[in-house]
């Protein structure tokens, strides 16, 4: 399909051509990866990623179903306008708000937010972006408007290899019984109530969770306990693949590491931690697992270092990412849309966060 880009001619000047989008750029893959992500630069000096991307959306949306990633590297997408203008472009319906958040982020414009918020010298575990709830996006995309001056690299891992990797008795366990996760509110020890549901009036928060399906207990006027049952393993609804969708390992008290859990458990209870996760049947999860899981993660794993104006698109249930611990300032921008699963036909709910 041809698309008009503005180009320089030999004379310097500007110009608009109508050429094939397929002459405009080239594809190919990182140093060491021959499978994915699949790596697209501009062939030519000049091109507009936005304008290229919406005369190829289908085959951008081809090549996502069969890569789980695209990096968009070269085309210098170094401002909000520009990256949510190319999120617009590769989906469908509008982007989405962040709704019923795990993690706190700011808005930038639009429907643009930081990545997480965490300090630097965190760690964030592998995750599919909403899993542990009854809808989420299915395209994730990240704009890196600063890398960080060492480390901050997003890694990668592949949901469906993360499947076939799990021990299958530890898999049977999980797809028999799906994932509880549990959030105390009102603790001052992670988000509040009124920022993960975007309003502090009691009826609204209820209401909001009937629709998503989570059970909540009010303890006094200000702390809330929730409990989510959700899927532990989901089937992509276009390569009909099965992909571990969940987060458990992240969820679980010991993801912050054996002494921090210690400390909390032993100062609250295990009934009374901001986040946890148990099976869906309310029984505790083994270390074990939880450790056979996250070497999973890694063992399926791709890692490399951002570099300025990339754009990294992600389908959200066959990849799942996570973030370095990083020294200097980093930028990266967070764009999602297309919903799906049990809770995307419910009306849109802006919740800001």
């Amino acid at each position: 399909m041809p698309v008009t880009q503005t180009l320089s001619n030999a004379s310097g000047r500007k110009k608009p051509l109508r050429i094939s989008t397929d002459t405009l750029v080239e594809t190919g893959y990182l140093p060491g990866y021959d499978a994915w992500p699949l790596v697209i630069r501009p062939a030519v000096s000049g091109v507009e990623l936005s304008a290229w991307a919406q005369a190829a959306r289908a085959t951008i949306d081809d090549n996502l179903r069969r890569h789980g990633a695209i990096l968009f590297r070269g085309f210098g997408v170094a401002t909000l306008d520009d990256f949510e203008r190319f999120a617009r472009a590769t989906s469908s319906g509008g982007l989405l708000d962040y709704q019923y958040c795990s993690t706190p982020r700011r808005r930038l414009a639009g429907r643009v937010y930081t990545s997480t918020d965490y300090p630097s010298d965190q760690v964030i575990p592998f995750h599919n972006e909403m899993s542990y709830h009854s809808a989420w996006p299915m395209k994730i995309w990240f704009n890196c408007l600063r890398p960080a001056a060492a480390g901050g690299a997003t890694p990668l891992s592949d949901s469906a290899a993360v499947f076939d990797l799990i021990d299958p008795r530890v898999r049977a366990r999980f797809i028999e019984h799906g994932v509880m996760y549990v959030r105390n509110y009102g603790l001052g020890l992670d988000l509040s109530c009124e920022r993960v549901f975007g309003t502090s009036n009691r009826q609204e928060i209820e209401a909001a969770c009937d629709r998503a399906g989570i059970e909540y207990e009010w303890h006094d006027s200000s702390a809330l306990t929730t409990r989510q049952r959700c899927q532990a393993v989901a089937v992509h609804p276009r390569t009909g693949r099965h992909v571990w969708f969940n987060q458990a390992h992240l969820f679980h008290v010991s993801s912050l590491g054996a002494d921090v859990a210690r400390e909390l458990v032993a100062e609250l209870g295990e009934h009374r931690l901001p986040r946890h996760a148990y099976y869906g049947d309310g029984t505790a999860i083994e270390p074990d697992a939880l450790d056979r899981i996250r070497a999973a993660y890694r063992q399926a794993q791709v890692i490399f270092p951002w570099e300025p104006g990339d754009v990294l698109m992600l389908d959200n249930m066959l990849i799942a990412h996570g973030r370095e611990s990083y020294s200097g300032e980093r930028i990266v921008a967070v764009a999602m849309a297309e919903e799906h699963g049990s809770d995307a036909s419910e009306p849109e709910r802006q919740r800001p966060c």
